[in-house]
């Protein structure tokens, strides 16, 4: 019996070792370009969801032909909210487009349709016709990140999860990056940020290599020949309710983290180092760069240890490290870029988690919808988190700092409903 077990410990031993090599063989060439496509995707929606935060203070000066802090602020917000807004609706509406014509064709409409909205944002002559570009672009923008997770999770094994978990939140990061090092090169001011949406124009040349290059899930043609009734109902009835509703929550309080205080960071920092122009810049690539380091831990770590420990760390690290750049910090310097690439780090580092745990809270035949209905849902409460942070600048006399600081709140939390939470550690994916 002890030989028994021993023999059937060692093997497992042996059988993980030699995964990572028998992973490695047994990719193929298609695997690898829709690999490259997601994440090329992936990139690119972090680039266009990082021009607004640079340019917008800017951008708004010269629309609104005003500097007043409160207004910008309200506008901001605004802008910010239906970006979000439209990133859920958009979510929804290709993912939904995904099941019906494949997840290639509908990948390619969506980045198509943020590359040329982004770009478009060139000509607008109010804020209104920011608001609404910036609305439009989102909806590809959502769309993308939806399809490029089913499509490269429906292709990969699973044995590769862990890793593609930690791509998919450093990949729209590493765009966060490019644009802050673009913007560093290329001053976003009042003169030229109408330059710099037309970076946002780039990814269309994406399209043709996807749909040239890029296979459609094997998965997906199979899953057309049967069709099964509508998940959507699944997930919000019976015992899944409570499990549905707490996924939402922790997607929402990660996403109500980042939009309603970390991204508040360039605006924060454009305001207090007037007489620095690369200083936003500058802390967009630090807080970019933190975020990309992040995005790897939150999964590293919480395939190795207990997923509700790790999401209660994150939200603890999170709420202290923002609590002391927004309420400790005021002078831009060495020290605080340091302390905003580290809040860059906890912050992101959820979107690591996220990618892991979510798809372990729902069977199979309702995953898709479950997983993508707490992101996208995340988003929608993190468009009203940015109109009340926009709200508090003012109430706050136009400090961003104390507004963002009383926002981060939001992650205690997350301390709190954890723990009502599954521990999925080491179990399989439910069926």
């Amino acid at each position: 019996m002890s030989e028994s077990i021993e023999r059937s410990v060692v093997d497992t031993q042996l059988a993980r070792a030699a995964a990572p090599a028998a992973l490695s063989q047994s990719i193929t060439r298609g695997q690898w370009l829709t690999l490259v496509a997601a994440l090329l995707g992936w990139m690119f929606d972090g680039m266009e969801m990082g021009i607004f935060p640079i340019i917008g203070r800017p951008a708004l000066q010269s629309l609104l032909g005003s500097s007043s802090e409160g207004l910008i602020a309200e506008w901001f917000s605004f802008i910010t909210a239906v970006f979000l807004v439209g990133a859920a609706l958009g979510g929804v509406l290709f993912g939904w487009l995904g099941d019906r014509i494949g997840r290639v064709h509908a990948m390619t409409a969506s980045v198509l349709v943020y590359s040329v909205f982004t770009g478009a944002c060139y000509f607008a002559d109010t804020p209104w016709h920011l608001a609404i570009l910036r609305f439009v672009a989102a909806l590809g923008m959502g769309g993308e990140w939806a399809l490029g997770v089913a499509l490269v999770m429906e292709t990969w094994p699973g044995i590769a999860r862990p890793v593609l978990a930690g791509l998919i939140g450093a990949a729209s990061n590493v765009g966060f990056l490019l644009i802050g090092i673009v913007t560093l090169s290329f001053r976003a001011d009042v003169q030229n940020w109408r330059w710099v949406m037309l970076v946002g124009a780039a990814p269309a040349a994406l399209t043709f290599f996807i749909r040239i290059f890029v296979p459609e899930s094997e998965r997906w043609k199979s899953a057309v020949v049967e069709r099964t009734r509508s998940p959507l109902a699944e997930v919000f009835s019976g015992p899944q309710l409570k499990t549905t509703l707490l996924a939402i929550a922790f997607g929402s309080i990660a996403l109500v983290g980042t939009w309603g205080s970390v991204q508040w960071i360039p605006s924060w920092i454009d305001k207090i180092a007037v007489d620095q122009p690369g200083a936003k810049s500058l802390a967009s690539i630090l807080s970019s760069a933190g975020a990309i380091v992040g995005s790897f831990l939150g999964a590293a770590v919480g395939v190795r240890l207990d997923r509700r420990a790790v999401y209660f760390t994150l939200c603890l690290s999170s709420l202290l490290v923002c609590g002391y750049l927004f309420r400790a910090m005021g002078e831009f310097n060495a020290a605080m870029l340091a302390v905003i690439g580290l809040a860059g780090c906890v912050t992101a580092a959820f979107y690591g988690w996220l990618p892991l745990y979510l798809p372990e809270l729902f069977p199979t035949r309702m995953r898709a919808t479950g997983q993508g209905l707490a992101f996208n849902f995340g988003r929608i409460v993190a468009a009203f988190a940015s109109l009340q942070t926009g709200a508090l600048v003012k109430r706050f006399d136009g400090s961003i700092a104390q507004a963002a600081a009383a926002t981060s709140l939001v992650y205690a939390l997350g301390l709190v409903l954890i723990w009502l939470a599954p521990e999925t550690r080491g179990r399989p994916l439910p069926e």
